[in-house]
C-alpha cells in the first residue's frame, strides 16, 4: 500500500526537471499540479521563470496539460495567459481526469509524467493510474485548509516509508 505514496523520483522544484532526461526516458506529455508546484496558491499568474520552463519544454517537443483539484476561475486565469491546456475541479487522486488529460494530449500512461507536490492527490493519484511521478518540494510554506490536513497525513506516511527504507532523499 505505502508504494501508491513513492513517486519515481523527487526534486527540489520543477526547475531540476529536464526535457532531455524526460525524453530519453520515453516521455511525451506532462501533467503537473498548479498550486505550491508551479507557483505559491494564492499567486494567481505564472512567473517569467514558470513561462520559461513551459516554453522550454514545449518546445523540446513535450505537452504540458495542468490538472488542478482548484476552480476553473483560479486555473483558468493562471493557464490562459500561457496558452495551456488544463483540467480544473479535477478530484484527484480519482483517475477520471487523469484519464481525460491522457485523452487530450493523445499520449499513452507509460509516455506521460504526473509532476506535483503532494503524495496523497499527486503522487497517489499517478501512481494509482500508472503514471511514472515526480514530487517536488512544495514553492511555498503556506498551504490552504485541506492541504493542510494532507500534509499532517503526509509526514506520517514518510516517516513510516523512511523507517521501512523506502526514502533516499532529506526533507
Amino acid at each position: 500500500m505505502y508504494n501508491y505514496f513513492l513517486p519515481d523520483e523527487y526534486v527540489k522544484d520543477i526547475f531540476q526537471i529536464s526535457p532531455d532526461k524526460l525524453i530519453e526516458k520515453g516521455i511525451k506529455g506532462i501533467i503537473t499540479d498548479l498550486d505550491n508546484t508551479l507557483v505559491e496558491w494564492d499567486r494567481p499568474e505564472a512567473t517569467p521563470e514558470i513561462s520559461d520552463w513551459m516554453t522550454m519544454m514545449q518546445k523540446a517537443g513535450l505537452q504540458v496539460t495542468i490538472l488542478s483539484n482548484n476552480n476553473q476561475d483560479r486555473v483558468k486565469t493562471f493557464c490562459d495567459p500561457l496558452g495551456t491546456p488544463f483540467i480544473c475541479d479535477a478530484r484527484k487522486p480519482l483517475a477520471k481526469n487523469f484519464k481525460k488529460a491522457l485523452a487530450q494530449m493523445g499520449l499513452k500512461k507509460e509516455e506521460v509524467v504526473m509532476v506535483g507536490d503532494q503524495l496523497m492527490t499527486d503522487v497517489l493519484g499517478g501512481n494509482r493510474f500508472g503514471l511514472r511521478t515526480i514530487l517536488v518540494v512544495p514553492v511555498a510554506n503556506s498551504d490552504g485548509f485541506i492541504t493542510k490536513f494532507n500534509r499532517m497525513i503526509e509526514r506520517r506516511i514518510m516517516a513510516r516509508l523512511k523507517r521501512l527504507g523506502k526514502i533516499e532523499w532529506e526533507e
